[in-house]
């Protein structure tokens, strides 16, 4: 097992966690398709709530989970409040700025966009934290059957993930050294999104770079010469991986019927 994303110090070894990647990934994706096909708050808050009633399941401490969702939250805020302020105003008038105003509907509405991208990141970050990154391409390769390609591409992915982390530390700690940082709301909007741009530039290269060393030494090339592959490692669906996806249609399904039960549920896929 990793020491980055899957940290044994606080993953705890549940049936969820040892889930095939397959079925963790297949939960998040029913759990995106069922939210985006409504904007209300009512689905999303209680999707939001069975996931993290679940959360114990997945063998997560809350410290990992809210070092973990971090970011997530920090994409969550920004787009409740500007759909809050820009959205459509229905309803009673809370706040009238001339151009901005808030009413009760964009207030639901940008809460309800806020608690879905919560909601549909969730299981992506249980996904990361419970998932050994030679385990995903395993079974990305032997149960979905993907190409060669595309499998060592994702694993490239996820194991560089770690290093976007330390890398975006690693910024703060040299913003601030040079005295680019600062205090208050505004400064530390600027601090973030030079921090963001100047990471995606590092990804960028990074990508390309790992991208030259992964053709030089032949990956996939296998795939183009018909070789069959063996595997050290086999991944096979069990019951339990079944059980695992039943859950989050189970959750789909709840959070959707809340959401009809409340009349707030509208087909819009947006």
């Amino acid at each position: 097992m990793s020491t980055g994303l899957l940290d044994p110090g606080v993953v705890r070894p549940t049936a969820l966690a040892r889930a095939n990647p397959v079925a963790k990934l297949a939960v998040a994706l029913v759990l995106a398709f069922g939210l985006l096909l409504s904007v209300d708050i009512v689905t999303a808050g209680t999707a939001v709530v069975l996931e993290l009633a679940l959360l114990p399941l997945a063998g997560l401490g809350a410290l990992a989970v809210l070092r973990r969702s971090a970011v997530l939250l920090l994409a969550a805020v920004p787009v409740a409040v500007v759909s809050a302020l820009l959205g459509v105003d229905s309803g009673a008038v809370l706040v009238d700025l001339g151009p901005i105003s808030v009413t009760s509907g964009s207030l639901q509405t940008g809460g309800a966009i806020g608690l879905r991208v919560v909601a549909i990141a969730l299981p992506g970050v249980v996904l990361l934290a419970t998932t050994d990154p030679t385990d995903l391409a395993d079974a990305l390769a032997q149960v979905l059957h993907l190409p060669a390609r595309f499998v060592l591409g994702a694993l490239a992915a996820f194991r560089v993930v770690d290093v976007l982390l330390d890398e975006w530390r690693q910024l703060g700690l040299a913003r601030r050294a040079r005295g680019l940082g600062g205090d208050g709301l505004l400064a530390s909007a600027r601090d973030v999104a030079g921090r963001a741009f100047v990471l995606l530039v590092i990804a960028v290269r990074r990508a390309a770079v790992l991208a030259t060393a992964m053709e030089a030494r032949g990956f996939g090339a296998g795939e183009h010469q018909g070789a069959d592959r063996t595997w050290a490692r086999p991944s096979r669906l069990r019951p339990g991986d079944v059980v695992v996806v039943l859950v989050g249609v189970a959750v789909t399904v709840v959070s959707t019927a809340a959401g009809v039960a409340a009349g707030t549920w509208e087909l819009v896929i947006t």
